[in-house]
């Protein structure tokens, strides 16, 4: 093989179609631009993004970041965490006291992530389905 030879494969690429010569070629007189407008004159550009005169979508959008103030209450508790906790019932203001969570977090969500060496009763929290299967193997409860 030799640079000087390579072309591509058969049929990779088409040749170009050749408008404005007549109506046999299917792009004849207007060359596929239409009729009349802005896009059928030569010369014609238009801005990328352009959306016709509407309100582009960059234009539409903020443009400073956005924080959910849902996620900014919200918390998730590791297993290995819970253990910090003294209490046999564990709950929003359990964890607080043992500082596992801070003040203002409103809703917590215990996710698998490491052991649990007690048995414990989890009420008013959200568990996925691998912690809740780990307590309760461990001979916990979620209520």
């Amino acid at each position: 093989m030799r640079l000087n030879t390579l072309k591509p494969a058969p049929g990779a690429k088409r040749s170009s179609k050749r408008v404005g010569r007549g109506i046999g070629c299917g792009k004849g007189k207007t060359c596929g631009r239409g009729h009349k407008g802005q896009e059928s004159r030569a010369g014609f550009r238009h801005k990328t993004g352009f959306e016709g005169g509407q309100m582009p979508l960059q234009r539409r959008i903020p443009k400073f970041g956005f924080k959910s103030r849902i996620g900014a209450r919200t918390a998730e508790v590791r297993l290995h965490e819970l253990s910090k906790v003294d209490a046999d019932i564990i709950d929003l203001k359990a964890l607080r006291e043992a500082h596992v969570i801070n003040a203002n977090i409103k809703r917590v969500k215990i996710i698998l992530s490491g052991k649990l060496d007690k048995a414990i009763t989890i009420t008013g929290l959200s568990v996925t389905a691998g912690a809740r299967k780990a307590i309760e193997s461990g001979g916990g409860k979620v209520v």
